[in-house]
């Protein structure tokens, strides 16, 4: 392990022990987490990602943490090796507790990460057999409970792919085990609702509201609208997909399936706007309300 770690409010060297052997965030997965990007010396969107990190937090019934403290952690992580750390992982585990699933009364520790990432430039895709399920306890939630998704990223790995797609328990478009998607077809741009099961992500809303702001033509889809078999219209060209994250930004599906597909005019817009907004806007404010939808 390298880079620059901040565990509790202190530095420690990046092979150090920190978490004790009885940490839930160890034995069960007990914690929540937010992975940012570094634009220009500064963790872009950091505000955002801390307000969903809030809402892990009360999703997971767990104890709120110090969020100025967190974030001048990460000011400290970004300021300690400017030069190398392009990415920053935000991870708050529930602390010391019993075996089982249930807490003890520790308080939570907070594991600042910051260091070089790599991310391909374009997305090969693969559906996978595997669902989300839009009912669970934790839907929603940016949680470290995330073997299911290392499983179906093993999935597509085999099959040459770097990103899974999966429905949710009713056959509807959902995400990616660490992105969300749009699809383009008839004009339009659209991305599955929150009711789908997927992550809120915050390059997604950031995408829906820089987007719409100029007048592109991108909404958020009715619930149901997007069967998983858009898919087959995005292989056939006869519409176009992207995935959204961080770590991506707006990044097109090159390739479905082990199948080159071609790459939306409209998307390749929304790229460009996603990125020369992002530039300028290294902290936007978040919205009012969360995009319920």
């Amino acid at each position: 392990m390298s880079g620059v770690l901040w565990v509790d409010g202190s530095f420690c060297a990046a092979n150090e022990p920190v978490i004790l052997a009885g940490n839930h965030g160890f034995t069960v997965g007990d914690g929540v987490f937010e992975t940012l990007v570094v634009r220009k010396g500064r963790a872009f969107a950091l505000t955002r990602h801390l307000v969903r990190l809030q809402f892990s937090l009360d999703r997971m019934g767990m104890r709120s943490v110090d969020m100025a403290a967190i974030r001048e952690g990460v000011r400290q992580v970004i300021a300690a090796n400017p030069a190398d750390v392009v990415r920053v992982r935000i991870t708050v585990v529930s602390g010391p507790g019993p075996m089982g699933s249930m807490r003890g009364t520790a308080a939570p520790n907070v594991v600042i990460w910051g260091g070089p990432g790599v991310v391909p430039t374009a997305c090969r895709a693969t559906r996978v057999p595997w669902k989300r399920n839009e009912r669970s306890a934790i839907a929603g939630v940016k949680s470290t409970s995330y073997a299911e998704n290392v499983v179906m990223a093993q999935f597509a790995a085999a099959k040459g792919a770097d990103e899974a797609l999966m429905s949710n328990t009713y056959g509807y478009l959902c995400e990616g085990t660490g992105s969300n998607i749009f699809i383009e077809r008839r004009g339009e741009v659209v991305t599955p609702p929150l009711s789908s099961g997927c992550l809120a992500g915050i390059t997604r809303g950031l995408v829906l509201e820089w987007g719409a702001g100029t007048g592109m033509p991108i909404r958020v889809a009715a619930p149901g609208e997007l069967q998983m078999s858009v898919l087959d219209e995005v292989m056939r060209g006869e519409a176009f997909a992207a995935v959204t994250s961080s770590t991506r930004g707006v990044q097109p599906i090159v390739r479905l399936d082990g199948v080159d597909v071609a790459e939306g005019p409209l998307l390749k817009k929304l790229a460009d706007l996603y990125e020369l907004h992002a530039d300028v806007e290294t902290d936007p404010p978040p919205t009012r309300t969360r995009d319920a939808v």
